[in-house]
Order: C-alpha cells, then structure tokens, then sequence
C-alpha cells in the first residue's frame, strides 16, 4: 500500500520518462540524468514538489537519437518522486526517485525539446492484504534476501520493510527476479495484490527457491 494520496487524481500534461524498467509502487528508482530534457524536468520537480511518469519502453531507446525506430511504451505506468538529488559532476544528476501510484495514460505527445507528456489518471493504491498461510514462505525468503542484501551493504528496499503486506512482498520480489520487462509490466498492472504474490510463489517454487 502506497501513502501518497494520488488515487483519482489527474493530470492534463503530466511529463514522462520511458525507460527500459518497470518501476513498481513504493520501488526505488536511481537515474542518471544527463540530457536536457531531463534534467531540466528534475529541476522543475523539484522546484515545483512534482511527479512525473516512468513508463516502460516497448520500442525505442532511452536516449534521443539512439534508436532509429519510434518511440512506443506501455499504456500503464508509475507515478515517481524525487527523493534525492546529488550533482555528481557538472551536467549530470543521481536522482534517488520513489514509485507511487499506478498511472493510465491517454493521449501521449513530444514537445519540440524531446520530453514526452501524456494525460493520465492515477489508480488506486493496493488495498491492505495480509500475506496468506499458504504463501508465508515467499514472505519469509524475501526477508532473507533483504538481511543478505543488507550485510553486502545494498539496501533496494525503502523501509520499513512489509513483510506482512502481500502487495508489499510481491512488488519487492518483482523488482528483483530475473524476469522480462514484459512479465514485470504483466505483474504491475495486475490489481489483485494476493493473485500477484501468488505468481510470484509460483516462479520461486519452479525454481526451486522455497519448497
């Protein structure tokens, strides 16, 4: 469950960064910004205190220019924050962002600088589910992974860590498993947080990662 309020709300013009990942409500998104267009884009977030969408690359580069074929994305998204902004050197930014709501985009366009903009209406957050009996093994081995992150000082999760959330859990596997964007975007947009979680019991146990 996310806490940041957006559900039902609306934008007209609400800026985008499609990118070859898929950020997931209350995932940890690090970027390295260094064209124009974007970093003016952090600059006005954080001048403003405003989100922006990160969509999921179906066709096209991340870069401008880099691909010669069109730009297309996914029609669902993620609204993110900026967190964290640290000018590593001149004309670059890290920027630590915070994924909230589900996005659904409308009608997409590209300003004459690159920077896309869509309408798009915030979904609502997942709602509070207890993580089922029959999947607590997929909660407890993602508690592992995190204490086993956490003595290789990586820290991808923002605490406090949910173990008892089933959307919480499921996100936070999502993230990490080695799967395709396409099945990672299936994942996201799927509003069932326990059917969610239950998938992801379903790939671990295949693979042989609980029993």
């Amino acid at each position: 469950m996310n806490t940041d309020d957006s559900s039902g709300r609306r934008w007209a013009a609400l800026p985008l960064f499609p990118l070859q990942t898929v950020l997931f409500p209350g995932g940890l998104l690090p970027l390295k910004v260094f064209e124009a267009r974007y970093l003016d884009l952090i600059s006005h977030c954080l001048r403003s205190a405003t989100p922006f969408g990160v969509v999921c690359l179906k066709q096209g580069g991340e870069v401008r220019g880099a691909s010669a074929v069109p730009t297309r994305f996914e029609p669902v998204g993620v609204l993110a924050t900026v967190q964290e902004v640290d000018a590593e050197q001149p004309g670059i930014l890290k920027v630590r962002c915070l994924g909230g709501a589900r996005l659904q985009l409308g009608r997409a366009w590209q300003r004459d600088d690159g920077l896309w903009l869509a309408e798009a209406e915030a979904g609502a957050d997942d709602g509070p589910a207890p993580v089922p009996p029959e999947l607590a093994a997929t909660a407890r081995a993602l508690g592992q992974a995190i204490a086993s992150l956490d003595a290789q000082d990586q820290h991808p999760f923002v605490p406090p860590h949910r173990l008892d959330d089933a959307g919480w859990v499921a996100n936070r596997w999502c993230e990490i498993l080695p799967i395709s964007l396409a099945a990672k975007q299936r994942l996201m947009v799927l509003d069932e947080p326990v059917l969610r979680l239950k998938l992801v019991d379903e790939y671990l146990r295949g693979k042989g990662v609980i029993t």
